[in-house]
């Protein structure tokens, strides 16, 4: 999601003339409740949570996108660096300038992958030893690229990554190699207004999921039998500023963290959607979201408080009712 300031106004004027798709309450949606902050960070030092990935004990590692970290949070809020990137002394990142740390992707075994975007060659996919260690370039993308959310398909030994500057869907070899353009489409490009398109990915049920910032989309592209992308559906619209999401385990169920008003939307699999938390609860500018079990996992990022910004990770139960 744009962090430029001039890009959230446009952003925010855009949001005042849309009509959010916000359905009836259904007897099955998932309920979310007992929201807490657990941890929270310094802005001042870059400490801002852009994306999430689980570990087994519930952990959370975060990628901090200005600080070039990648950080462990229990819990109870303990962290740990697990890695950072290089410094690069003068990025170029599209619509940015500066170098930051974006998606992030977690292996069985603990290998950690991670999008560096600066605009330079160090853009692309990073891999990060178990437990933690100096991270490692698998995979370089053009330098007018913004690999944002990220994930991998272990079993064909596969990430794909959702760029945001040229909006498409990039697939890259797990072990490391040459990247490939898997997807493209209108519905995944930015648009003049904010040139931030394609931004969150997540893999769920036969499928590449992307979240579309410019266009407040959620759209479902089905992986053929050979690999290649199929159609390009639609899924959910009037998700003004959505940034990444997740799914629930129910069905086609999903969470997106909607960044400019401090929201965290339930997307029903009709594509309509309702709040289940906002900036009363903790949120701000949430940028992710995550579930394990019975915990909601979202991190607030901050990146547009003008006054005492919280970036921070709030934990919630969340139900497992059946639809």
């Amino acid at each position: 999601m744009s962090r430029h300031p001039r890009l959230a106004a446009v952003v925010t004027a855009t949001a005042a003339l849309t009509v959010l798709a916000a359905g009836p309450a259904s007897a099955g949606d998932p309920t979310v409740s007992d929201p807490r902050v657990v941890a929270h960070f310094d802005a001042a030092a870059g400490e801002r949570p852009e994306n999430i990935a689980l570990e087994p004990d519930g952990s959370a590692d975060l990628t901090f996108s200005y600080a070039r970290q990648v950080v462990r949070v229990t819990k109870e809020g303990v962290r740990t660096v697990l890695a950072t990137l290089p410094e690069v002394a003068d990025p170029q990142t599209p619509n940015i300038g500066a170098a930051i740390v974006s998606g992030i992707a977690r292996a069985h075994d603990g290998t950690l992958y991670v999008n560096y975007v600066t605009g330079t060659a160090e853009t692309g996919v990073w891999r990060i030893p178990p437990g933690g260690g100096t991270p490692e370039q698998i995979a370089q993308f053009p330098a007018d690229t913004f690999p944002n959310g990220l994930a991998i398909d272990e079993e064909c030994g596969t990430l794909y990554t959702a760029d945001s500057a040229r909006g498409v869907v990039w697939s890259v070899p797990a072990d490391g190699g040459e990247p490939t353009v898997w997807a493209t489409g209108t519905a995944l490009l930015p648009t003049t207004a904010l040139p931030f398109g394609a931004n969150g990915l997540k893999l769920h049920d036969g499928a590449v999921w992307v979240s579309n910032s410019a266009r407040s989309t959620l759209l479902r592209i089905p992986v053929e039998e050979d690999r290649t992308a199929g159609p390009i559906e639609t899924r959910a619209t009037g998700l003004t500023g959505i940034d990444d999401f997740t799914f629930t385990g129910h069905g086609d169920t999903a969470l997106a963290a909607l960044i400019l008003d401090s929201r965290l939307e339930l997307v029903r699999p009709d594509g309509s959607h309702k709040t289940v938390l906002t900036a009363a609860d903790g949120l701000r500018n949430p940028t992710s979201v995550a579930v394990r079990a019975k915990t909601l996992y979202v991190p607030s990022a901050a990146y547009y408080a003008t006054q005492n910004p919280d970036p921070n990770l709030l934990l919630a139960r969340i139900s497992r009712n059946k639809l």
